[in-house]
């Protein structure tokens, strides 16, 4: 019997785990994971922390262990484009005219940075933070900058912010809207977060628009707000958000809107051909949504990986995400609502979580320095267990209790 051919275009956690879990699904296949990146797989996370501070590299921490995706049986073709996917034919072909058959495909092409047009990529001083040559070109010029300014104040903006100040670089963050972290939690939980970058000197500007950029004969960038300030900064990171790298499933005629389109299996308009990771919407309990986080992408990936080799899976996951802010462990769980139904809140001696409820049960939760709690908090999303507003915002009662209810 012919082997399996799966190709896995997409090196980030939804490709890897992709093709780790279609080759566990079926041992006999030859599974190819192709990546335009150099080097083996890496986390992403630490890019922002650990990698600009110098206290680690992006090869410190490879997604699929320290054998690597050969460790898994998979074969990794490194430093490779992928110009297009022929459908007809059933093959991937490269930007130098290889072609990659596949019986079956799997597209995790992930998110590209969201440019700001007055602060373009390929300009001198400005820099975006999606992979580990921005990390290092970053890191390089923050070691002779006196000040550094953030647009965005997302997650990956702060946590730039708190690097630079780690560094001892000056840092002022411009936000758009009128507070920080809007997207993830609420008033209450973002003033806390803002307080914690103001007392470790961010300067941050709320309701700040910028209208343009200028390079000064010092060489220091000019950002012009509307409204007639300036700010002046040696650096300038920008944090615009993400928008899905779907130019490939477009261009083969594969169904997109923001992102592939996939059914609760990943798999796409093409019967061959699944999808996972920033770059799919797919359906979530309220809609077709697109998610960004690491557990989404590992969960989803596997999904992805094990239906292409053959088996029916259904992607179930309860998307989560952290982030590290100076002495701030920041969490979140769940689905979040724009307009949740009520809140409850519930306060330690050096922590806080706050609940949002959906009828009886918790929809999303984020928390602050509340790792073992928030644990707790997958495990009452996860099983649908009914929960009372009170018990949760009372920190005398211990969360994991809750999970004795029946759902």
């Amino acid at each position: 019997m012919t082997a399996r051919h799966i190709v896995v275009i997409g090196g980030g956690p939804a490709g890897v785990f992709a093709a780790i879990e279609a080759k566990r699904r079926d041992a006999g296949a030859d599974v190819t994971l192709i990546s335009d990146e150099p080097s083996e797989p890496y986390e992403r996370p630490p890019l922002s922390k650990a990698v600009l501070l110098g206290k680690a590299r992006a090869a410190d921490a490879p997604i699929a262990g320290p054998k690597g995706m050969a460790g898994h049986g998979v074969t990794l073709v490194l430093h490779t484009r992928c110009a297009a996917i022929d459908r007809a034919a059933r093959a991937v072909v490269t930007t130098s005219g290889r072609r990659f058959p596949y019986d079956a495909l799997v597209i995790a092409t992930g998110s590209m940075v969201r440019q700001i047009p007055a602060l373009p990529l390929s300009a001198p001083r400005v820099h975006y933070l999606r992979t580990e040559a921005h990390a290092v070109a970053l890191a390089a010029e923050l070691k002779a900058a006196q000040h550094l300014a953030v647009v965005g104040g997302g997650l990956i903006g702060l946590e730039v912010a708190a690097s630079a100040r780690e560094l001892g670089v000056e840092v002022t963050v411009i936000e758009v809207a009128p507070r920080i972290l809007a997207r993830v939690c609420d008033e209450e939980t973002s003033a806390v977060i803002a307080a914690e970058h103001r007392r470790h000197g961010v300067d941050i500007r709320l309701n700040a628009k910028l209208t343009d950029a200028e390079t000064g004969s010092d060489g220091r960038l000019a950002l012009k707000i509307a409204g007639g300030d300036t700010i002046r900064a040696d650096l300038v990171v920008v944090g615009a958000g993400a928008a899905p790298d779907d130019r490939l499933a477009a261009e083969a005629g594969l169904a997109t809107d923001n992102g592939i389109i996939v059914d609760a299996q990943c798999r796409s308009s093409d019967p061959a051909i699944f999808a996972a990771g920033d770059v799919v919407r797919f359906p979530g309990p309220h809609g077709m949504v697109r998610q960004e986080d690491w557990r989404h992408a590992q969960d989803q990936g596997g999904v992805a990986g094990r239906n292409a080799a053959g088996a029916s899976d259904i992607y179930r996951s309860t998307p989560s995400f952290w982030s590290e802010q100076f002495g701030l462990y920041i969490q979140g769980v769940g689905w979040p609502r724009p307009e949740p139904e009520r809140r409850a809140r519930r306060r330690g001696a050096n922590h806080l979580i706050t609940f949002e409820l959906a009828g009886l049960h918790i929809g999303y939760a984020l928390g602050i320095n509340a790792q073992r709690d928030m644990a707790v908090v997958r495990r009452l999303i996860e099983r649908r267990i009914a929960v009372d507003p009170a018990v949760l915002a009372d920190p005398t009662i211990a969360l994991a209790d809750l999970l004795k209810a029946k759902p």
